[in-house]
């Protein structure tokens, strides 16, 4: 999904605002969950305008890496020109992992704004602080909790179907795919 899809809706500017960017990254995450990956989407705003969306890949792609917030730091820094992205606010549903906010860090990312915490494998401040680490050379600033309420309970509905998915398929004696 590039961010010049016209299927997409554009953000108007007065929508770049934190909650507006969310509420495209919500909808990003539902096509995901449609798609049957976990329900996660991500929206890069810079200069003024919407640079990248994303939402997860890894089923469709069969790779682990495919992440929202991979897919769309990529995708920024090709409309950009540049892999820098001091200038921009990355805007995902639930807090980065690992990988994702390493890759935030390394992008130099200006700003980092999630959903729904991780308190397992978020580590913009849950379980682990990559994007504030002292070691590091570039920190970058994060706001957590922006619509959490909607992003958790997407990610939470996801969760309970598939485990009763699961379940159901135990039930009656067959394997998942």
């Amino acid at each position: 999904m590039s961010a010049a899809d016209d299927h997409e809706p554009v953000l108007r500017r007065a929508d770049l605002s934190d909650e507006g960017a969310m509420r495209l990254a919500l909808r990003l995450a539902a096509q995901a969950e449609s798609s049957g990956e976990v329900p996660v989407g991500a929206v890069v705003i810079g200069q003024g305008r919407v640079l990248a969306r994303a939402c997860n890949q890894v089923e469709m792609l069969h790779d682990a890496t495919a992440h929202a917030e991979m897919i769309a730091l990529t995708q920024a820094s090709a409309a950009l020109g540049d892999w820098r992205l001091n200038e921009c606010t990355l805007v995902v549903t639930k807090e980065p992992c690992a990988m994702c906010a390493g890759a935030m860090v390394n992008a130099r990312l200006g700003r980092l704004v999630f959903g729904c915490a991780d308190a397992r494998m978020g580590a913009a401040g849950s379980a682990l602080s990559i994007t504030d680490h002292p070691g590091m050379l570039h920190r970058v600033e994060v706001r957590g909790g922006v619509l959490a309420e909607e992003c958790q309970a997407m990610l939470q509905a996801f969760f309970r179907r598939r485990r009763q998915e699961e379940k159901d398929t135990r039930a009656h004696g067959q394997t998942l795919e």
